[in-house]
């Protein structure tokens, strides 16, 4: 009796421990959501050039544009899972649509075309802090990696079906491929010549590199915690010798998981309003 009281006990302090790694990962995009708001204030104080502001009309209508194409993505989704996974696909049109609104929303990052301004000479570029923080960053690609790790577990021990795995392989790793080559371009682009247009290319640079992070960290979390609550479910119904704590941390990380990826594409939703421009700042 003894020994089951310190197990549940140690199950509890593992099931809380093992969720604390969502409540850091929303906590930091939080105060990422400070990061726009100074972005967004400095372009708000900033008056740019003609070339500046048709800057930013331009690089919001091919966002508008391309993230339609997330809707036909999604459609694409809907049917390719009618196809594979016959009338059990009916619980996936919910996510067959995220998907491609998610991937419409890399897509348009990656191929925003370049400003037109005239670059600074000799070339400046910026560092990548300056951009977006580090540990968000590193996190996506750490989540990415746990996913691909998880999927190819299930999938080596026959928990999973040929084609689950292989959707759950290929989605986050082609969010991940999309979401660096973005991350790149935002990286190497000089920076402009006037310093009227420094505050909005800055502020570009910021809505990209936030956006697709969220996008491939959504893309990554919630097909996660399903793979560990699939594993600590199947793994629960073994018989084992002893207290297997195994299940539980796996559980614990699936909903830690799904939680964190809830909570981002909630803060994703703030990110997809494009970089501003106006005058009220100084009209008093």
């Amino acid at each position: 009796m003894h020994t089951d009281g310190v197990g549940r006990l140690i199950a509890v302090v593992l099931f809380i421990a093992v969720l604390v790694p969502g409540v850091l990962l929303s906590r930091a995009w939080w105060l990422a959501a400070g990061r726009r708001a100074v972005a967004g204030a400095a372009v708000e104080f900033a008056v740019p050039t003609a070339t500046g502001t048709e800057v930013l009309r331009r690089q919001a209508q091919h966002a508008r544009r391309v993230r339609r194409l997330g809707w036909l993505l999604g459609l694409v989704g809907i049917v390719a899972g009618v196809v594979f996974f016959a009338e059990a696909s009916v619980f996936l049109w919910l996510p067959a649509v995220v998907v491609g609104l998610l991937v419409g929303v890399l897509l348009a990052e990656v191929t925003r075309p370049r400003p037109r301004w005239r670059l600074a000479t000799p070339t400046r570029r910026p560092h990548r802090g300056e951009q977006i923080s580090p540990w968000l960053l590193w996190t996506m690609r750490l989540v990415v990696l746990a996913e691909l790790a998880c999927t190819y577990l299930l999938w080596h021990g026959d928990h999973l079906a040929d084609a689950v795995a292989w959707v759950a392989l290929l989605v986050p790793l082609v969010a991940w491929a999309l979401a660096e080559l973005a991350l790149l371009r935002a990286l190497v682009r000089p920076l402009p010549a006037e310093g009227a247009d420094v505050p909005v290319d800055e502020a570009l640079r910021t809505w990209t590199a936030h956006l697709v992070t969220a996008a491939t960290s959504v893309l990554a979390l919630l097909p996660l915690g399903a793979l560990l609550l699939v594993a600590g479910i199947d793994r629960g119904d073994e018989v084992t010798e002893g207290f297997d704590l195994l299940p539980v941390a796996a559980v614990a990380g699936g909903f830690s998981a799904l939680a964190a990826g809830l909570v981002v594409a909630g803060f994703l939703l703030t990110w997809l309003r494009p970089v501003r421009s106006s005058e009220r700042a100084l009209a008093g």
